[in-house]
This record gives structure tokens, C-alpha cells and sequence, in this order.
């Protein structure tokens, strides 16, 4: 049988690579859809962090919550920002 740590290695090498071969053949144009649909996903890691934050079991528990709910609140305002601000470039001057 595999050790956990050498599977869960395995699997986090498998997506790095996957993600890194998947994010180079998305062409331009779909960039801001992907990353409002990432947005949303931090969007739910704010929703489960949150619930890590408040559970009262540890400290370490609390504190680890908190700092999720921080960078991923931060990810998806950034995200948001961004995204605001590539489809600012497909709007016309005057309006």
C-alpha cells in the first residue's frame, strides 16, 4: 500500500502541472469568465473559513480561520478588481 504523504504529494504535483498546462491554453478572451468563476470559489472558501473561525474548538483552529478568511477575502476582492477592470477595456469611450 502507497504511504498518504506520497499519494497526497503525488496528487498535488499532478495538479500543479495540470493547472499550470491548463492556464497557458486558455486564450485571452476567456480569462475574465474564468477569473469571476475563481472569484466565486474564494467565495465559498470565505463562507467555510468563516465557519472554521467561529467553531470555538482551538485556538490554532481560530487563528488558521481568521487567516483564511483574510487572504481569501483579499483574493476575491482583488480578483473582483481586476476583473472590473479588464471589462472596463472592452467598454466604448462615450459611454
Amino acid at each position: 500500500m502507497i504511504p498518504a504523504e506520497v499519494f497526497l504529494t503525488f496528487i498535488l504535483v499532478l495538479t500543479i502541472f495540470l493547472g499550470f498546462e491548463l492556464i497557458n491554453k486558455v486564450p485571452a478572451t476567456l480569462h475574465t469568465p474564468l477569473m469571476s468563476g475563481a472569484n466565486a470559489i474564494s467565495g465559498i472558501t470565505v463562507v467555510g473559513a468563516i465557519g472554521l473561525a467561529g467553531n470555538g474548538q482551538q485556538d490554532l483552529a481560530n487563528w488558521l480561520g481568521a487567516g483564511a478568511v483574510a487572504l481569501a477575502t483579499i483574493n476575491v476582492v482583488g480578483g473582483y478588481m481586476v476583473t472590473d477592470r479588464m471589462l472596463a477595456m472592452f467598454k466604448k469611450k462615450g459611454s
